[in-house]
């Protein structure tokens, strides 16, 4: 077993206009400061990386790995979230999604389908440039609009949706591959794999892919009444990241998984920051750590009640308490018996 690496902290959330969090060197400040040992980037802002460089030249690579090394920090994952979710759009949402894309792609989803894909392998190029061996994304979706099912979906429809999920995602897949880097899919409501059933629906549709693997996220599984410690055993296997973020879910006799249209304070399920909502983050990390997790947890801030930053600082200390380092002896060592074959055979009664 391993250690699992912490604490780390995803900035998507605190990129701001304001110092410290609208430069590279502030955030990375603020961020060690706080106790962090690690940062996971995401990718569209210019002003913390140039992923298109960043794959192109090994040189900017090791000068952006290199000024983040300086503040004590490591680069955990890079993000391509909010490119991942553009790979795969139902028309029904173009309008909403092209605030995530260029403003040229705008009102033309093929272009801005091409640009999703291309910005995926130029991230596993620059994920490789950089040492990492594992990426953090959405799947997107075609299906979504369809998961309850009402009026009833036409048979068939949910195979050709997951087919052409596939079809978009192998070769992204295969680049990753080339590079040596595990792509993990957020399962999150609102993409196409929201589960653990719709994860092994893509999984076949990609021939069990090597490099089709998870970033786990247990606030989302509060929120779906999903068993999220089971869920670990079903797939630690194929697990490569983290994100401690906390939910909590209380139903009511007025609303429950689907929230009512509520604004987040107001749902049934809303997230939390660590510590505060019903994760059992003892049994998680026991669990990951049980299964030999070998990368980092990294704290994901989404909280509708309590102020970022204090959710930042508390959320280095949170980490650090439930870090397990791993044993490096068995507890009953002192009580063990030398190895002996004639001994065992004694004990066996065996001649």
């Amino acid at each position: 077993m391993e250690t699992i690496k912490g604490p780390a902290i995803f900035l998507a959330q605190f990129i701001d206009e304001k110092p410290p969090f609208n430069t590279l060197d502030g955030i990375c400040k603020w961020a060690a400061d706080l106790g962090y040992k690690g940062i996971q980037m995401p990718t569209l802002d210019a002003r913390f990386i140039d992923l298109k460089l960043a794959a192109e030249s090994k040189t900017y690579a090791d000068e952006l790995k290199g000024k983040i090394n300086s503040y004590g920090l490591q680069i955990t994952e890079l993000s391509t979230h909010l490119q991942g979710q553009l790979v795969a759009v139902n028309p029904a949402y173009d309008s909403l999604f092209d605030a995530f894309a260029p403003a040229e792609l705008k009102n033309n989803p093929t272009a801005r389908t091409e640009w999703a894909i291309q910005q995926l392998k130029y991230a596993a190029k620059a994920s490789s440039n950089l040492g990492l061996n594992a990426h953090a994304t959405f799947s997107g979706s075609l299906l979504w609009h369809t998961f309850h099912p009402w009026p009833q979906r036409p048979a068939g429809l949910v195979e050709e949706g997951f087919t052409e999920l596939a079809k978009r995602w192998t070769p992204i897949l295969n680049e990753f591959d080339k590079f040596g880097v595990d792509l993990c899919y957020e399962i999150h409501p609102g993409e196409d794999l929201f589960d653990g059933t719709t994860y092994e629906l893509f999984l076949d549709k990609v021939n069990q892919h090597p490099r089709a693997c998870l970033l786990y996220d247990p606030s989302h599984f509060v929120i779906q009444q999903l068993d999220y410690i089971q869920y670990i055993d079903f797939f630690h296997e194929r697990i490569k990241a983290f994100h401690v973020k906390d939910a909590e879910f209380n139903s009511t006799g007025k609303q429950g998984t689907f929230g009512g249209y509520q604004d987040w304070s107001n749902r049934a399920g809303r997230y939390r920051s660590p510590g505060d909502g019903q994760v059992d983050f003892k049994k998680i990390f026991s669990k990951l750590t049980q299964y030999n997790f070998k990368g980092w947890a990294v704290m994901e801030w989404e909280c509708c009640i309590k102020d970022a930053e204090t959710g930042a600082k508390e959320g280095a200390e949170f980490i650090k308490k439930h870090i397990i380092p791993v044993a490096t002896k068995a507890f009953d060592d002192f009580a063990a018996a030398k190895g002996d074959k004639n001994l065992n055979k004694n004990i066996l009664g065996l001649k």
